[in-house]
């Protein structure tokens, strides 16, 4: 006998979920049996097919049902924060973060994907690269090879990290950002749309321009307790 479909819960009904879902059919991975978002104005509403049943505290209810993995569907527009915190929410009920690559990605097999992380339309994760969990690599972005993402990161639509780049947790490249190789982009730091970054980048700092200048520092986020980091392996 076959096995049964995995099914899963998309936390976040926003676009990026619309994409997911794509994806998630695309590849026959699972299920997509509800979406779960804390905005009361889309309950009942559906994306891609998928209904919007309410928020997390239906949790429990769908893991009684036979809901055994999850996703994330919110995007990141800079603060990873909410990514973060809904990936530690999903891990905290015992589901199973999926790993999702659309069909048009390019992914090495000799790179290393994580948990809960999503490699979109057209991306490009080569040879030797390193990607953690929890980390969006958006259609188009390109992540060469021997590079090393940390998780909660997002690498934005068309963005690209030459060969050995290390971002570091929670940072943020925008979209069409070009990154020489080499370089590191530190935690939480944020790197501006088309910026072109020739040098590291501090922690917790917004870079635009061509060449990228510093324009800003943002607030660190809280660390982990040991609670919620053991909750989250």
């Amino acid at each position: 006998m076959s096995a049964e479909p995995i099914r899963c819960v998309i936390l976040g009904g926003g676009g990026h979920a619309r994409v997911l879902i794509d994806a998630l059919q695309a590849r026959r991975l699972a299920i997509p049996a509800a979406v779960l978002d804390a905005q009361p104005t889309l309950w009942g509403r559906e994306v891609c097919g998928v209904p919007i049943l309410g928020g997390e505290e239906r949790l429990p209810q769908l893991v009684r049902e036979d809901v055994t993995a999850f996703i994330v569907g919110v995007g990141g527009v800079g603060d990873n924060g909410p990514r973060r915190r809904l990936f530690e929410c999903g891990c905290r009920f015992g589901l199973t973060p999926l790993t999702v690559q659309h069909p048009s990605a390019a992914c090495s097999s000799w790179a290393a994907i994580g948990e809960g992380s999503v490699v979109l339309p057209l991306a490009v994760v080569n040879a030797g690269a390193r990607v953690g969990r929890n980390v969006i690599v958006n259609s188009g972005a390109i992540v060469e090879h021997d590079c090393a993402v940390a998780d909660h990161v997002h690498v934005a639509t068309g963005a690209t990290l030459c060969s050995r780049v290390r971002v570091e947790t929670m940072a943020h490249l925008g979209a069409g950002a070009i990154v020489r190789q080499g370089l590191t982009i530190g935690e939480g730091a944020i790197v501006g749309a088309g910026a072109v970054v020739v040098r590291d980048v501090a922690p917790w700092t917004v870079v635009v321009g061509v060449p990228a200048r510093v324009i800003g520092h943002r607030t660190p986020a809280p660390s982990l307790s040991l609670a919620e980091r053991e909750a989250a392996t």
